[in-house]
């Protein structure tokens, strides 16, 4: 996937200047810098600087997990098999349609 984005010159000269000096690519180090953003289990030391300073700015996606608790397994089970035995949706698309 290809993204686009707007920046003023200044922080463009900014991140060419981070990417050079980490021996990356501009690419590279976006893609480095957006996974460190997002994944709670993105580990390393590189990784953890650039994940501090985006909590310093308030911009770290933080895993908050769900409130309450998981539903039962075998209860998501029963669901499963009560979903699936009903009329299957190709039925009310293809019926009164002729053979």
């Amino acid at each position: 996937m290809q993204v686009t984005i707007r920046a003023d010159e200044d922080l463009i000269e900014r991140v060419k200047r981070s990417a050079a000096a980490s021996g990356r690519s501009m690419n590279e180090w976006a893609n480095l810098v957006f996974r460190a953003a997002t994944d709670p289990d993105a580990a390393g030391s590189e990784i953890e600087r650039i994940r501090e300073r985006l909590r310093n700015a308030g911009v770290l996606a933080e895993h908050r997990p769900l409130p309450g608790s998981p539903p039962d397994p075998e209860l998501v089970r029963a669901a499963g098999e009560r979903a699936a035995s009903g009329t299957p949706l190709s039925a009310y698309v293809t019926e009164g349609r002729g053979e």
